[in-house]
């Protein structure tokens, strides 16, 4: 990623995070967003994925809050990280255009993948599964 779409990205994100209700602001005090441009390479091996086939969006790293325990203590705290290339390429790249599929890419579906992918981590971080996030939308 170019340091400017790295930089159009990021500009897109603050305006996403803007938008969000300020209940959603005062979650991320627990768990900060971290973006980064794609996962470490030990990250996408923990995780099963190929290095060549990574399009991770997102990654909530920590303990949910369905499951810590008062005896929890010394944990390292909880993270949402994004990843911009993942994001992206998942909303179809930066320049508009359509196919026998229909539309994609362009910043508002980026814009919109952003706003998923964060809503999605935050979801883990309350502990909510993948079967959870698809019947809220945000798979």
């Amino acid at each position: 990623m170019t340091k400017r779409e790295r930089e159009r990205f990021d500009t897109i994100f603050e305006d996403v995070l803007e938008s969000l209700p300020e209940s959603i602001h005062a979650l991320l005090d627990d768990a900060p967003v971290v973006l980064e441009d794609r996962a470490p390479r030990k990250v996408l091996e923990e995780l099963g994925i190929e290095p060549e086939d990574d399009d991770l969006c997102g990654l909530h790293t920590g303990v949910p809050l369905t499951q810590r325990s008062v005896n929890d203590h010394g944990v390292l705290p909880d993270v949402i990280h994004l990843f911009r290339e993942g994001i992206v390429a998942h909303a179809g790249g930066w320049e508009e255009g359509e196919d026998e599929e229909g539309p994609y890419g362009g910043e508002e579906r980026i814009r919109e993948e952003i706003r998923i992918t964060l809503l999605h981590e935050i979801g883990h971080h309350f502990g909510l599964d993948e079967d959870d996030l698809e019947r809220l939308g945000y798979a």
